[in-house]
């Protein structure tokens, strides 16, 4: 079958953060609205939407998002899909929107995402979270996600020497990325006794290496690559989508050091691209703990095995150094409602590849990654992109 090139021309997003007075149609609608302007495309014009929430029934009481977004902005009668994959929803919507474009099925796709997360108590979010793992061996015997990503950094640091200051680097590089970005959820900077000052939340993780419950919607525009240029002077190529998957409890991994699916997922991004790490230029990864940064660089092959921790903390993926990882703040800094954030990290890579980040704005760029993570590790999603010729 011959597939054809898929373009992104068109990106939003809402303001991450505490929304109190925001309810998830408002954070559709504020995303929604700015990725069709950008995109230049009405809403008449949508032929088939993807949306992606990870727990809206527990949050908010709301399922059936999928029809409730395509009906808040305005893509009347057109089929509308929701994507649940846990943290990976987002990169998981754009990978289908992307399948459907490159497969012809559709011409022009709408994927957004979106969570609505501080409507409830930090506990009740942290047991709809738990779902992303095995509910029966894992959130029903006791254990959070901050406890499983702790048992991966207390083995990283056991085999490779990975210190809680390194992985609190990872926290000040993402706040102080976060401090530029209009859209994040905490635009301050932090310093490294902060971060080992805050609470203990699981040991070694503390309260400033952990991602904060978020509100937040973010919205992509696909079409064929050929068209593309009718909607957007810039548009954005997308040159590998790939997804991989391993078990969903913890206790069966292969290794707590490293996440196969991440590994799988990016090597054969590097297949269809043809490109290897060194050619990126700007990453966004799935930091939903300091230590996920860090294995995320090694399993993406940007660093060796027990490597990237002291390259983090020696600012060699600071904004415009070795390379630029997570410039719009990461999960960390920008923000992390569940759904919205694979959408979120392929709209800053669309910036950054435009030249329209700003700030933040990593220096010719050419060349964007993002990935995206569900669970602890059993989805991952990678996708690669380019500026179009």
């Amino acid at each position: 079958m011959i597939m054809r090139d898929v373009a992104i021309v068109g990106v939003g997003m809402s303001k991450f953060g505490e929304r109190w007075s925001s309810g998830l149609k408002d954070l559709m609608a504020e995303a929604g609205i700015a990725a069709l302007e950008d995109a230049n495309i009405s809403s008449h014009e949508i032929e088939m939407l993807y949306g992606s929430t990870m727990a809206s029934g527990r949050f908010v009481g709301q399922e059936h998002t999928a029809a409730l977004m395509a009906d808040q902005l305005g893509f009347h009668n057109i089929p509308a899909v929701r994507l649940e994959n846990a943290c990976a929803s987002g990169g998981s919507a754009l990978r289908q929107g992307y399948i459907a474009v490159a497969s012809g099925i559709h011409d022009i796709v709408v994927v957004g995402g979106v969570e609505k997360m501080t409507d409830v108590t930090s506990g009740e979010a942290s047991t709809a979270l738990g779902g992303a793992g095995d509910q029966e061996w894992e959130l029903f015997q006791g254990i959070t996600f901050p406890g499983l990503y702790a048992l991966m950094a207390k083995r990283h640091m056991y085999e490779y020497g990975t210190t809680e200051e390194q992985m609190a680097s990872v926290s000040v590089k993402n706040h102080d990325n976060a401090s530029k970005n209009q859209y994040a959820q905490f635009r301050r900077a932090i310093t490294i006794d902060d971060v080992m000052r805050s609470k203990m939340v699981s040991d070694p993780l503390k309260l400033l290496d952990c991602s904060p419950i978020s509100d937040g919607a973010a919205v992509a525009v696909l079409v064929p690559l050929e068209k593309a240029k009718k909607y957007n002077d810039t548009p954005i190529k997308i040159v590998a989508s790939a997804q991989a998957s391993d078990t969903l409890r913890l206790a069966e991994r292969d290794s707590l050091t490293e996440i196969k699916a991440t590994k799988i997922a990016a090597q054969n991004a590097y297949k269809q691209a043809k490109l290897e790490a060194k050619d990126i230029d700007v990453v966004e990864v799935h930091d939903c703990f300091s230590i996920a940064e860090i294995l995320a660089m090694e399993d993406l092959g940007f660093y060796k095995k027990g490597k990237a921790a002291k390259a983090i903390a020696d600012g060699e993926t600071t904004l415009n150094s070795k390379l630029s990882v997570n410039t719009s703040g990461g999960l960390k800094g920008c923000g992390h409602p569940v759904g919205a954030t694979g959408i979120k990290q392929a709209a800053e890579i669309v910036w950054q590849l435009r030249g329209d980040a700003k700030e933040r704005q990593v220096k010719n760029a050419e060349v964007g990654m993002t990935h995206n993570v569900g669970g602890s590790g059993a989805t991952a999603v990678v996708h690669i992109y380019k500026r179009a010729d």
